[in-house]
């Protein structure tokens, strides 16, 4: 590369106060404007990000390896599809806000996914733990304000709260772990915490390990595994759809990044190394039963889809506990790829059919086959997806992470994962069982569609089959397989 890596993350960052800076000024321009320069700018940087390469950053806490650049990837291409979102519901946000001018805020609630993106950027490629925790901060405080950005709306603002107070607590491990290890190894890098990991005497290991279990208990919060999910459906349903989705999918990815550094670092100790592998194959046990089980008697969408959250993290745990296979980072880049094609698809339609209904139960989507076909295909072909139905992204990466975790004789959580598939056929053909076999209300009209949302969901559809058909493509994902 020609240029320091670091500076895509400060474009980004520049972009994102940039935007700020012109709402400013525009007080009669249309703020729906402010999106399309954030996802011109994104494009711009995803393109670069395409002709990179792995190289030296010139920098000991910063890596720009593969793992680094296909999260960045993730983070930006979902960054993008936000913001798509974030168009269609401009106006059920400007709803919820109270301001002198129709479109008062909506300049920022454009401008904050993409700081977003700019500190989960950072996450990717963070490789000490200042750096993480710092741009993990970045990310928490910029979702402190936009999951109760609808200020009017009491679901928001109790999903705020919630979502406050609970990331709070998740960051008091994170660093009170992080403490316990620099107190052990005199480290915060962790290519350095692995390499110093083997003198470690046996004494202190019971207080490294203790920090280890610290640091996956702040992880499990981002990543919404079990036991530390209880924000999630809350949290989901209050939020403002796009946010919703962003959460899902950006923050998810990005924590298992770190999540797999973390622990690749640890496996030079095996008294350590083995310990935590053992408490990931118990969270994602738990994990997966409790996701799709509570997942069966919703009948609100985003709360489906909010312990659908839940239940495939349990399915990338099994393929983080399966570290030891030769393939497991790129099962885990391969399932997180295929998870940011389907869920964002799903929630780009929930988006439209709520904003058009008013209201996000899976009764408004009652004869959707009938009012809107190509809106009712998108989302069969999404269901169908995560419910894992071969020739589709879903079902490779479940393949994927069955395989690995097959390599590493973890034959219980396999048949966990069999057990609870099933469980996801029943939650999500209770979706597809509403638009084509139930009746549509009375006195409805057809769903319109902008331009951009129609082009971003043919991309889904297509990239979803393209993975399935096609599997060859998903070594292209990562070339390098491990994380």
């Amino acid at each position: 590369m020609t240029m320091p890596p670091v500076l895509l993350e400060l474009f980004v960052l520049a972009l994102g106060i940039v935007m700020l800076v012109l709402e400013s000024f525009a007080e009669t321009r249309d703020r729906k404007v402010f999106a399309i320069i954030g996802i011109v700018g994104l494009a711009l940087v995803f393109l670069f990000l395409q002709v990179s390469a792995p190289g030296p950053s010139g920098m000991v806490s910063y890596v720009m390896d593969w793992p680094a650049i296909f999260f960045k990837k993730v983070s930006v291409l979902t960054t993008i599809v936000v913001l798509i979102m974030s168009i269609d519901y401009a106006d059920t946000i400007t709803r919820f806000l109270p301001g002198r001018s129709p479109q008062s805020g909506l300049g920022e609630f454009f401008a904050l996914p993409v700081l977003t993106c700019a500190g989960m950027m950072w996450m990717s490629s963070a490789i000490d733990f200042i750096l993480i925790f710092v741009s993990l901060e970045l990310v928490t405080i910029s979702f402190y304000v936009l999951v109760a950005f609808m200020r009017r709306n009491a679901a928001s603002l109790e999903a705020g709260v919630k979502y406050l107070i609970l990331s709070a607590l998740s960051t008091g491990f994170t660093v009170y772990g992080i403490t316990w290890i620099y107190g052990v190894t005199q480290q915060t890098n962790l290519t350095q915490i692995q390499q110093v990991l083997p003198s470690v005497p046996l004494d202190n290991q019971p207080g490294l390990l203790f920090g280890a279990l610290l640091v996956l208990v702040g992880l499990g919060f981002k990543i919404a595994a079990a036991p530390f999910q209880f924000w999630v459906p809350d949290v989901y349903q209050g939020a403002p759809t796009p946010i919703t989705a962003f959460l899902s999918v950006g923050s998810k990815a990005v924590g298992f990044i770190v999540l797999l550094r973390v622990v690749l670092s640890f496996q030079s100790l095996p008294a350590v190394g083995d310990r935590l592998i053992s408490a990931i194959t118990f969270l994602a046990a738990v994990t997966l039963i409790y996701g799709n089980l509570a997942a069966l008697p919703q009948t609100n969408f985003k709360r489906l889809l909010a312990y659908s959250s839940v239940g495939h993290a349990g399915y990338l745990l099994i393929a983080v506990a399966a570290i030891g296979a030769r393939d497991s980072g790129l099962a885990v880049v391969v399932y997180l790829a295929a998870y940011l094609l389907m869920t964002l698809l799903s929630f780009l339609i929930l988006v439209i059919v709520s904003t058009h209904s008013q209201g996000d139960d899976i009764v408004h989507f009652n004869g959707l086959g009938k009012r809107s076909p190509f809106l009712a295909f998108g989302l069969l072909v999404a269901m169908m997806s995560l419910a894992g139905v071969p020739l589709t992204a879903g079902f490779l990466g479940k393949f994927l992470v069955f395989k690995v975790a097959f390599e590493t004789r973890q034959f219980f959580l396999i048949a966990l994962g069999i057990l609870t598939v099933g469980c996801g056929f029943y939650f999500y053909l209770k979706v597809v069982k509403a638009m084509y076999w139930q009746p549509a209300p009375p006195n409805v009209t057809a769903i319109p569609i902008s331009r951009l949302s129609l082009v971003a969901m043919w991309v889904m559809v297509v990239l979803i089959f393209a993975l399935g058909i096609f599997p060859q493509f998903a070594t292209g994902l990562l070339p390098s397989t491990s994380p």
